[in-house]
């Protein structure tokens, strides 16, 4: 039986893309792989990342990015930012239609929109998240510093 991917069916890799589409923690290889470990005991590292990258060259997953040394990927595949937070790590996406994106980064150009094709994007946005940014605000009233 051949797949979407046009290769034949395997358990670990429908496993492996079944964990990274049914969450929204946009995780790294080394996550999908302890998850998968508590079912399939047997299953490597390598084959991970072997189907990870065959995930991304059909267009199954995407990568977000290197966050605190890992790749981080994501089971959404349409375009959408993402915010990234430089304390925590946390990646979480951004709903935003592509329209409203091109649309303000072209300005006064937008107005020939159905001129313009793009064909690829990748919108991350860095800073801190509510919770890193109370603890930051908290020690700075202290007097402490990060």
């Amino acid at each position: 039986m051949i797949n979407k991917i046009g290769k034949k069916y395997s358990k670990k890799r429908d496993t492996i893309l079944q964990v990274i589409q049914s969450t929204t923690s946009h995780p790294s290889a080394q996550w999908v792989y302890e998850k998968i470990k508590l079912w399939i005991p047997s299953i490597s590292l390598a084959t991970i990342y072997r189907n990870i990258n065959l995930f991304r060259q059909h267009g199954s997953v995407v990568s977000v990015g290197v966050v605190d040394g890992a790749e981080r990927f994501d089971g959404i595949v349409t375009p959408h930012p993402h915010f990234v937070c430089s304390r925590c790590g946390m990646v979480i996406d951004i709903p935003c239609p592509d329209m409203e994106i091109l649309k303000a980064i072209l300005g006064d150009h937008g107005e020939n929109l159905q001129s313009f094709i793009v064909d690829y994007r990748k919108t991350v946005f860095y800073g801190f998240c509510t919770d890193c940014r109370d603890k930051a605000l908290l020690l700075e009233n202290y007097g402490l510093s990060r």
